[in-house]
């Protein structure tokens, strides 16, 4: 039965379903009956058993791997019998019997016919999904000391998928023996065969009475805090944790065993996902002339990557670093039949702008160009003016003259009252597209957001290194707090920005609640397998976990130059307001913003001319006079 092949089905169809059609007669008339009526079963049968063949081949009965057979394959039978049978019917009383005569089918054969086709042509098909799963059980038990006892965090669709999947993927050597899910209306009830136990506080006890060897999560949609407190409970009991992707990453909605993988950090913080109109961002870039400055980066690299599904008429990705430039677009070649240009070019050389500019016409510039590093720029103060303000007002003077109709700033948080030279740089340049937004009939817009994880200076990969290393992993203090968000998330927003940019916003996105930095390193240490030790800042402070209790020890170095323990959003009086979109806002300039752009353009002029000469204390001196709420960190006001 296992091995039954779509031939051989064909022909028991071949056999079952003139028995059919015999048992619909028998079923509706007494013997004596059935001696007036042979001719017309014969009649019935020869019209009926070829239409039902060819029905079935047209509805894919015979394309089919019936080891796998679901509800998908039910409704296909059940359509199959019921419209060959109608098809039958329709011949049968519509053409042939006016026209033969006198040979008797009683009306309610057709139907009696279709109910026992259904039966007769699925109880074979479904004999082999039987048969399958009994063996598949049987081999389960033969290889029980090798097989991996898997218990299910979640029994929704994800959970039903993956333990679907793992009954199908033998090879696998997972074996779903139970479920976990906090909604009391399902617990007592089997998925696919599985029992859903209880809810997340027995999850430690299901986990010692059903021996599990791990646990997957399949909760795609859940806060970062419901896994972290599932992660925590699995070190407890000593059960290692892997999850499925979350919702950012299942882009096709489809879900594999493949995907299962282990518990990332991203998945501790994940938030709601991000819902953008992608209409309206496909309509903004189609067919469009699009370049993306630092297109090499972290950010530039995604924008390049999310640009490009938007089937831009070309795309331009400009760099100075030669390497990461290579890298994406040797990626993006693969993926695209977008025509791609890869150009190395210093957003400082104003003449070389000048050439690329004329030579592709852009019509939408993504400026994602910058040093962002914070101590780096505190130690090259004209190196960051040079780059992240003159390189910003040579995009913006250039696009300003040329064909571009949106132009799109990527800032950050550390822009607002700055401690940094890298934050009042961005400050400053934040200022020449307001500037030009406000005055000009192109959109220009900068769009402010923390930090990425996942980016080249990111803090996670710094702690992923030490840990590697084993340790220790080193925290500023333990009261530093940022804001976090996916990389992918950022960029949809950004994009999402574009499509709502008239000119002259500072966008800033809308990023949660900020994440204690130790907290942080605690999870990453955790998420290695490893148990971190808090070392205490002061001798006073408490310990954390006994001192013979630990692996990777987290120790505070004192924050480093140009950085603050929180960073904010939004200036002292700054207004916002929401925009369309929830994860959206816009920051409303007042007056005395207004006023500094006045004369903004001179002072820039002095500043980039300090910088160019190396005069770090007049450059100093001048981005306090051009932001005033620029107090280096370690100054009081």
């Amino acid at each position: 039965m296992l091995y039954l092949r779509n031939r051989h089905l064909f022909l028991i169809d071949l056999v079952v379903l003139p028995a059919a059609a015999l048992l619909a007669f028998v079923l509706r008339l007494n013997a004596v009956e059935f001696l007036d009526y042979w001719r017309g079963f014969l009649v019935f049968t020869c019209v009926a058993v070829p239409l039902k063949l060819v029905v079935f081949h047209w509805a894919g009965l015979y394309n089919r791997m019936w080891r796998y057979a679901s509800i998908d394959e039910l409704v296909l039978i059940a359509g199959g019998a019921a419209g060959g049978s109608l098809l039958s019917a329709a011949i049968l009383f519509g053409v042939i019997l006016p026209l033969a005569g006198h040979i008797g089918i009683p009306r309610s054969i057709p139907f009696i016919d279709g109910l026992l086709t259904m039966l007769v042509i699925g109880g074979p098909r479904f004999a082999i999904r039987m048969a399958w799963r009994s063996r598949h059980r049987e081999s389960l038990g033969r290889r029980g000391d090798t097989e991996k006892r898997v218990l299910i965090i979640g029994a929704g669709d994800a959970g039903a998928i993956v333990v679907r999947e793992l009954h199908a993927s033998p090879q696998t050597g997972l074996t779903p023996v139970g479920f976990i899910d906090d909604d009391k209306e399902k617990h007592g009830i089997h998925v696919y065969g599985v029992l859903v136990h209880g809810g997340r506080e027995s999850l430690a006890r299901i986990a010692h009475e059903l021996h599990v060897d791990e646990v997957i999560i399949a909760m795609p949609s859940a806060p970062g805090t419901v896994i972290r407190e599932i992660l925590s409970i699995c070190s407890d009991v000593g059960v290692p944790a892997r999850t499925v992707p979350g919702l950012f990453d299942i882009i096709s909605g489809e879900l594999s065993v493949n995907q299962i993988r282990e518990v990332d950090i991203e998945d501790l913080l994940r938030r709601k996902p991000v819902k953008i109109d992608v209409v309206a961002v496909q309509e903004l870039l189609r067919g469009r002339r699009v370049l993306v400055t630092g297109g090499g980066g972290s950010i530039g690299g995604e924008l390049c990557r999310q640009i490009t599904l938007a089937g831009p008429e070309q795309l331009i990705v400009l760099g100075h670093g030669e390497n990461s430039v290579f890298t994406i677009y040797s990626e993006l070649v693969k993926e695209t039949t977008c025509p791609l240009f890869s150009v190395i070019a210093d957003i400082r050389d104003y003449k070389c702008l000048e050439r690329i500019f004329a030579t592709f016409r852009p019509e939408l510039v993504f400026h994602a160009a910058a040093h962002k590093h914070v101590p780096l720029m505190e130690a090259n103060a004209c190196e960051a003016i040079t780059n992240n303000i003159l390189g910003t007002r040579n995009l913006v003077r250039i696009a300003k003259r040329t064909s571009v109709n949106h132009f799109l700033l990527i800032s950050t948080d550390k822009a607002v009252n700055p401690s940094s030279v890298m934050g009042v740089t961005k400050r400053i340049a934040e200022l020449i597209v307001h500037n030009a937004g406000s005055s000009d009939e192109a959109r220009f817009a900068a769009v402010r957001f923390g930090n990425v994880l996942g980016s080249r200076g990111s803090v996670v990969n710094i702690f992923k290194q030490q840990i590697s290393d084993g340790g220790p992993v080193t925290v500023t203090s333990p009261e530093m707090k940022r804001y976090f968000m996916t990389i992918p998330e950022a960029v949809q927003l950004v994009l999402q920005a574009a499509v709502l940019c008239n000119g002259g916003e500072v966008f800033v996105l809308d990023m949660g609640e900020p994440v204690a930095i130790v907290d942080l390193a605690t999870d990453l240490i955790r998420l290695s397998g490893f148990k971190p030790l808090v070392r205490p800042q002061t001798p006073h402070d408490e310990l954390g976990p006994a001192e013979d209790d630990w692996d990777i020890e987290v120790v505070f170095s004192g924050v480093r130059p140009g950085e603050k323990l929180f960073e904010e959003l939004f200036l002292e009086g700054e207004n916002h307001r929401r925009t369309n979109h929830e994860k959206i806002l816009v920051a409303l300039n007042g007056e005395a913003t207004n006023s500094l752009n006045q004369n903004l353009d001179a002072q820039v002029d002095q500043l980039i001319e300090l910088a160019q000469s190396g005069d770090e204390a007049g450059v100093r001196r001048m981005l306090r006079e051009i932001v005033p709420e620029y107090q280096p960190a370690g100054e009081s006001r």
